[in-house]
């Protein structure tokens, strides 16, 4: 490695690889670095459609139409007591081939973008672990890392890029980070192959399942080779507290869902069952003199509508933007670099009030959409990832009401 480059972006995910691959395009100089060696396992399998502008950037999209990645063209809801809501096809509300999304396996998916970046001119190594970031004063001027051989280095940039997920080293080392006290939950999942799977396009559907208590829910993921990705997830106290080892509360809970039992019959789970736990938050900071977060860095709502991913590839997509605006000017400050964090937040801000309408208990997406059909459209926006225009929350004006009327039944607050 050099001594210095004008940009550093650190974590390989879809985050830092987007960042890495669109600033490295624009002839800067940028180092990429992955503390583990790729590829590695990670969640977050199921994509959102949103996702095609930012891989069109990337010149991605061949690679992903070629892949053996599952096809996705819906998405489907059921209730707890097994009654299944009709498929949103996509398609059915935006025709274009950007309707159609993928789910993936994480360390395929993340190799690629990873490779991708390398190809785009960025200097990637993985087995790179970043121990420290250097600041004079409050501008970050570089990192110290260590390299798979052992040999540590620091090295000086014009800009750092978090992309580091939730171990986030600038916003722990800063104390950024605010947890959702409302999304304070807990998912357990693992992987069955064999299950059930449709024929036809809806094959590749993420499914979202309620158990029978209203307690949990699970998502069915699709994948390629017959996997197929299955998780619970509910209030971190309710599924891990005072309940024995994560495999006994999978089975019991897995007990409350027949909907998913019966697709799950004849299949067989491959490998151990993973755990992860108070994954919501966002950071009072995002960006400052020499440095932005982005990905998980930058924060993490919640698995239920599939969202991680695509924030992920917008926010590296955006901030790769500042950071090439801010060195052709040179102009680094944390207002330049963060121009674009207000809007996304905005539209985070969409996405987190369907969280929320989801756990208010009592609340009904279809009685709702019963009453007013004309919101259908936003709603599959919502779905779709599109959430970064002025008339993304426009169903929230009609929906508020009965989602104050809801959670007063349960003396909860649906305040998003």
């Amino acid at each position: 490695m050099r001594d210095s480059y004008d940009c550093i972006v650190i974590g390989g995910g879809p985050a830092g690889s987007t960042a890495a691959a669109l600033i490295a395009q624009q002839g800067v100089s940028t180092l990429l670095v992955e503390r583990d060696k790729m590829p590695r396992f990670h969640v977050g399998e199921s994509l959102m459609p949103e996702t095609y502008w930012t891989f069109q950037r990337l010149g991605v999209l061949d690679k992903m139409r070629n892949s053996q990645f599952v096809k996705k063209y819906s998405v489907q809801f059921i209730s707890g007591s097994g009654k299944e809501s009709q498929p949103f096809y996509f398609s059915e509300h935006d025709p274009r081939d950007c309707s159609q999304t993928w789910q993936v396996e994480r360390a395929g998916f993340d190799q690629m973008l990873f490779e991708n970046a390398a190809e785009q001119g960025a200097e990637c190594h993985d087995q790179t672990r970043v121990s420290d970031v250097l600041f004079d004063g409050q501008r970050a001027t570089g990192v110290r890392l260590r390299q798979a051989d052992g040999q540590e280095q620091e090295i000086q940039c014009r800009v750092v890029i978090d992309g580091s997920g939730q171990h986030s080293l600038i916003a722990h080392r800063l104390g950024l980070r605010q947890p959702i006290p409302a999304l304070r939950k807990a998912a357990v999942w693992g992987y069955f192959r064999g299950a059930e799977r449709l024929p036809d396009e809806h094959g590749g559907a993420t499914l979202i399942l309620h158990t029978n208590t209203r307690k949990a829910w699970f998502w069915y993921i699709p994948l390629s080779d017959d996997i197929t990705s299955v998780g619970v997830v509910s209030d971190v106290e309710y599924l891990l507290k005072d309940r024995g080892a994560p495999a006994d509360v999978y089975c019991e809970e897995l007990g409350n869902c027949p909907a998913l039992q019966r697709r799950v019959a004849e299949a067989k789970m491959e490998g151990e069952l993973h755990v992860a736990k108070e994954f919501s938050y966002t950071t009072r900071q995002h960006a400052g003199d020499g440095w932005v977060l982005i990905g998980d860095a930058f924060g993490f709502i919640d698995p239920i509508y599939s969202s991680g991913v695509f924030l992920a590839l917008k926010s590296g997509e955006l901030a790769a933007d500042a950071v090439v605006e801010g060195l052709r000017n040179n102009r680094l400050t944390g207002a330049q670099l963060g121009n674009w964090t207000e809007e996304f937040k905005q539209g985070v801000h969409w996405i987190h009030r369907l969280v929320t309408a989801f756990y208010t208990d009592n609340f009904s997406f279809g009685m709702f959409m019963k009453e007013h059909p004309h919101h259908q459209g936003n709603l599959t926006d919502l779905l779709i990832g599109r959430v970064f225009h002025p008339e993304a929350g426009e169903m929230f004006t009609d929906m508020d009401p009965y989602l104050r009327q809801s959670a007063a039944k349960t003396g909860m607050s649906a305040s998003g």
